[in-house]
């Protein structure tokens, strides 16, 4: 199989993973920001325990590649916090939706990023996707929880944009294990203080689900993402992105008896239809 076909491969399971990991939001009966640390922790135990077997250098390049990932690790905890804190207050379906306003985000960055000609006809696509989002709401009043849930998942989508242009770089030059690795231990490192300030009851079932959720939907996930992204755009891999909201919305449906409305579905629509063609209208 070709390298760029594996690339694409490696993409599509990851996609399909971090739609599953959504549910975890409504499963595990902790915090958001206790569920963010115990995701980036075991993600980081098993990335270090795989590293060590496959006996891989921890080394980097350069000294502003440490700077670049930790950053990039800080953003994820955020990405990552925004978005489970959405699924908690509202629903998986708006957590999701929201989050896949990422690949606007993204089309409209990226030019900035890696200095490329920006494309205004990208502007249409973002004006359409706040029609889409003015439909999902059902009123605009941060009291409300869906319209709130909405607001931090649109948030998450922005910090996944920025933290995907970042592994775009990264990417081509070290392995997704390597990258996911000091993403998730600078994370882990971030997130330490939320442990002495936030109350938080742990079970063995709450453990048991965020070693599933850190090792398979997080570790493995994040590494097959982060792979693919070294033979594939940013704006490319949006579309196979774009996947997410359906596979988390029918898990949802099937195993947590979500349904969403129709002003989910028809908003919901128009975001991913936006998001489709923002990456496919890009040269």
């Amino acid at each position: 199989m070709k390298t760029k076909n594996k690339s694409i491969w490696a993409i599509h399971l990851a996609v399909l993973l971090f739609g599953f990991a959504g549910l975890f939001g409504k499963w595990v009966d902790l915090p958001a920001a206790i569920i963010v640390f115990g995701r980036v922790f075991f993600a980081a135990f098993f990335l270090l325990i795989y590293l060590l077997y496959s006996k891989k250098s921890f080394r980097l390049n350069k000294k502003v590649d440490y700077f670049t990932l930790f950053l990039a690790g800080s953003l994820l905890a955020f990405h990552w916090f925004t978005f489970f804190y959405s699924i908690q207050i509202s629903s998986v379906a708006i957590g999701i939706l929201g989050v896949s306003t990422f690949s606007i985000f993204s089309a409209l960055l990226e030019a900035l990023f890696f200095k490329e000609k920006f494309c205004y006809k990208n502007l249409i696509p973002a004006f359409l996707s706040v029609i889409g989002i003015y439909i999902i709401l059902p009123e605009f009043s941060f009291e409300n929880q869906i319209t709130l849930g909405l607001f931090w998942a649109i948030i998450s989508g922005l910090a996944f944009a920025i933290i995907s242009l970042l592994n775009r770089k990264q990417a081509q030059t070290y392995s997704g294990s390597i990258v996911a690795f000091y993403q998730d231990i600078s994370a882990t490192l971030i997130l330490i203080p939320v442990l002495f300030f936030v109350e938080f009851n742990l079970n063995w079932t709450g453990i048991g689900q965020l070693i599933m959720l850190g090792g398979i939907f997080t570790a493995v996930a994040h590494t097959l993402f982060i792979t693919g992204l070294s033979k594939i755009k940013v704006h490319k891999a949006s579309i196979i992105a774009n996947m997410e909201p359906v596979y988390g919305i029918a898990f949802a449906f099937f195993l947590l008896d979500e349904i969403p409305s129709w002003n989910v579905l028809l908003g919901g629509t128009i975001i991913i239809g936006m998001a489709f063609w923002v990456s496919f209208s890009r040269k």
